[in-house]
């Protein structure tokens, strides 16, 4: 069966989005699981699972689960790990290659816009630049789990492009998410602080 077949192997230089296509191509039939991505990512599966993960959680209802997800390879990612390692629970869930299939099916061919304009710049040392992303991604990731309305799609599309930034070696994109990243983290404070004003927690302008 087609989907039985393993994907093609990942060169260093395989465009991001055609990972993502021929993971979607060769998956299952039914269902996939975590495990089933990372034995198909080999070196380039901190970004690509990231990646993966904030595409998750960009949909409603499952913003929080996916912060917990997230947290794992990010943490990993600090402390320098070769690739990520889930415990065998969440490693082992399977969930349905259809719900992959609609993640995919919209983010591909924006991706290979984005790739027209996103090369390799401003490199940095590899194992520097991975524990920035980790550590950048586990801040944004808290974000997921604030309990407000769409709140979750900002900081998740600011993991995404994190990834991507990461994927590509583009340093240029990463300065820039790093900076969206901060302007969210001013936005949350902002609104944290208003909202304890109104409850009487604090006083005081911001």
């Amino acid at each position: 069966m087609r989907g039985s077949n393993a994907p093609p192997p990942i060169g260093h230089d395989t465009p991001t989005s055609t990972i993502l296509q021929n993971l979607l191509l060769h998956a299952p039939n039914e269902t996939v699981t975590l495990g089933w991505l990372m034995g198909h990512l080999g070196r380039r599966s901190f970004g690509i699972i990231l990646l993966l993960l904030g595409l998750l959680a960009c949909l409603p209802g499952v913003s929080a689960v996916a912060g917990v997800l997230i947290a794992i390879p990010a943490y990993q990612m600090i402390i320098a790990r070769d690739r990520p390692v889930f415990p065998r629970f969440f490693a082992s869930r399977a969930f349905k290659k259809r719900r992959l299939a609609v993640i995919l099916t919209r983010a591909v061919p924006t991706l290979r816009f984005l790739e027209r304009f996103i090369r390799p710049r401003w490199r940095t040392p590899f194992e520097t630049t991975k524990r920035v992303v980790g550590g950048a991604v586990l801040l944004v990731g808290a974000l997921l789990f604030v309990p407000i309305p769409l709140s979750n799609v900002p900081p998740a599309l600011t993991i995404v492009f994190l990834a991507f930034a990461y994927l590509e070696e583009d340093g240029i994109l990463l300065c820039a998410t790093l900076f969206i990243l901060l302007l969210l983290f001013l936005i949350a404070a902002g609104l944290a602080w208003h909202a304890g004003s109104s409850a009487g927690w604090t006083s005081g302008p911001f």
